[in-house]
């Protein structure tokens, strides 16, 4: 495996007159005689160590850069990024996506241009450091790669009547080049804009049709569910649904693959029909190539895709840690359905264990398999192993992808009997809570048929030594809080030993909910939760003030700070404090965004966004 990291903290910022501002570097890859075998981009955004977290949800693009044979120079986009709101994140924030590249695998050859492109219009104070790593891994290719073909690639009006979208979605034509066996079509799509009646294109479902010779080879609602983004909670209005993308997200490009046949041929784009009438404005942002291929050059090959439980990659930070049921994703590479594996699976250091996987993949199709069960660890650092084997009763043509590992650290430790704080918001129908043993039985809930409005239930939980998974859902995807619904209200899940001491703290802003998986021990130490504490701020859509709730285990001096675009309005200093409710008065603040942030003992341990209307 290769390393190449083109941006390394490589500071971005936008051009706020222009409204986009690119960020170039070079990259010295393999040679084109280098047999490659998988590329996966990894990319970080931080925060700059100079400047703020910037607060928008911008659409950057991440653009290969390259001369053909002919001299001309081409770009592709192979990675979108989708910006989260920063504003509550502070020095020595950083999160990492990934995403497969290998489509451009020929094209990533020599030296190359890498552009990030950052799109927005905030000043100079604000921005992130961006870091992209190619990871590069040897081997024989799965098929060989005879063309590519661009298709669209631009930001294409919806709605307008003025320039309607299926003038400018032309049908595009290619030859099949010899030898091809499928036409793998590589789409990243997102809708931005807000016109009327349906907020398209960021808030509007709409359909897309994807067709080849006129026949539908793909049909899909452009709309996805964001309550569930990993990366949580943020600065802004990060729960709400959009069209086909998240606050704080690599986007996956959609891959239809289709088989191929001699000849010229057309490939077709068309959206739904829709005629906006006011605040005309939605546009779809595309990007898309036709990557012809050889059939696959094996017949028995299975790979691990991806470990997802147990992971600390933080793109699986709502699965993990994790006590039970390990997840991964199997893909077939060879020709031949995939019909049969044999998975071996463990954690480092205790014994393996192995499962029969049965099925049916075409060529380039995954499974994602969840193996019930627990999820063995040493306290601290584990490793995770999952070996596949006998595909289809066979031998696999390359085994250097049959293994994979995950690091993963163990599960929170807590004593074996705890009380359960549980404070219902004013919508507790849409909440559930469930305590699952090893082996998956629901041994404790609150069900939204026992909940009442604005009621503190507290519960005495009493367990075995083993491992358990305490998850909280909410069905409207906007967690016990979140600052734009303030008819919501404001509640709480949080743990306590039988002393009184806090032992942990749900996020109220957690979307679709959050789960905790730990270990229940009798030799429970109080000492390590000395530093365990709850906060929550309630209202964050206001006129005149708010109120600072504070639960923890030690008495510390705590600083308030009210701040707006890195100028600090208003610090409140209180001393001794372990347990309490502080009110603030907000008529001195500017309206707008204002940044709360909460320090004990000079160390920020709680950072939220209110709105002052």
């Amino acid at each position: 495996t290769q390393h190449v990291i083109t941006h390394n903290r490589t500071t971005i910022i936008c051009d706020p007159v222009a409204g986009v501002k690119s960020f170039a570097k070079w990259g010295s890859f393999p040679s084109e005689k280098a047999s490659i075998r998988k590329i996966l981009m990894h990319v970080t955004l931080g925060r700059a160590d100079s400047l703020f977290a910037a607060h928008w949800d911008y659409l950057d693009h991440i653009k290969l850069r390259k001369k053909d044979k002919k001299g001309k120079l081409m770009e592709y986009e192979i990675g979108r990024m989708l910006t989260p709101y920063g504003s509550i994140y502070n020095k020595g924030w950083s999160w990492e996506w990934k995403v497969d590249v290998t489509d451009f695998s020929p094209l990533l050859r020599d030296d190359v241009e890498i552009v990030y492109v950052h799109s927005g219009y905030e000043d100079k104070t604000v921005g992130w450091a961006v870091t992209i790593d190619f990871e590069i891994i040897s081997g024989p290719p799965v098929v060989v790669p005879l063309g590519i073909t661009p298709l669209w690639n631009t930001g294409y009006k919806y709605g307008d009547t003025k320039e309607k979208i299926v003038d400018n979605l032309k049908p595009i034509s290619f030859e099949s080049v010899p030898n091809a066996a499928f036409n793998r079509i590589r789409i990243q799509h997102t809708g931005h804009g807000m016109d009327r009646p349906k907020g398209c294109s960021e808030f509007c479902s709409r359909w897309r049709e994807l067709k080849m010779d006129g026949i539908t080879v793909d049909h899909r609602d452009m709309w996805k569910d964001c309550g569930g983004n990993p990366l949580y909670p943020q600065g802004g209005t990060w729960i709400i649904d959009r069209a086909y993308w998240c606050p704080g997200e690599l986007q996956v490009p959609d891959i239809i693959d289709v088989k191929a046949t001699n000849g010229k041929h057309n490939v077709s784009l068309e959206m739904e029909p829709y005629t906006a009438t006011d605040n005309i404005q939605a546009v779809e942002n595309i990007s898309s190539y036709l990557f012809q291929y050889s059939a696959p050059t094996q017949k028995l090959d299975v790979a691990v895709d991806q470990i997802m439980v147990p992971s600390d990659e933080q793109q699986y930070a709502r699965l993990n840690p994790a006590s039970l049921n390990p997840q991964f994703v199997i893909r077939n590479l060879g020709s031949q359905n995939l019909r049969s594996v044999l998975v071996t699976y463990g954690t480092d250091g205790f014994s393996k264990e192995t499962y029969h996987w049965k099925g049916d993949l075409k060529f380039n199709e995954t499974a994602q398999i969840l193996i019930p069960g627990e999820i063995k660890s040493k306290s601290g650092k584990n490793n995770f192993t999952i070996t596949l084997s006998k595909p289809n009763g066979g031998k696999d043509a390359w085994i250097e992808d049959n293994v994979q590992s995950s690091s993963f650290v163990a599960p929170q430790l807590l004593p074996t009997r705890f009380v359960l704080h549980y404070l219902t918001n004013n919508q507790p129908k849409d909440n559930k809570i469930f305590l699952l043993d090893k082996k998956g039985d629901t041994i404790f809930k609150k069900s939204p048929t026992q909940l009442e409005n604005r009621m503190l239930y507290k519960d005495t939980i009493s367990l075995k030594e083993g491992k358990y998974e305490l998850g909280l859902t909410d069905s409207a995807g906007d967690g016990l809080q979140f600052w734009y619904k303030t008819k919501q209200g404001d509640g709480y899940l949080r743990l306590f030993d039988l002393k009184g001491n806090l032992i942990h703290a749900f996020e109220s802003d957690c979307g679709n909910g959050e789960k905790l998986s730990f270990t229940a021990t009798p030799n429970f130490n109080e000492n390590a939760t000395k530093d365990t504490y709850a906060f929550s701020l309630f209202p964050r859509l206001v006129t005149t003030k708010t109120e600072l709730e504070v639960v923890s285990n030690t008495t510390s001096h705590m600083t308030v700070l009210f701040s707006t675009n890195g100028i600090i309005h208003e610090k409140h200093e209180h001393v001794a404090v372990k347990n309490g409710l502080f009110s603030y008065s907000l008529d001195k603040l500017p309206k707008g965004r204002i940044i709360v942030e909460v320090l004990m003992d000079g160390v920020s341990k709680f950072k939220v966004r209110l709105n002052k209307e």
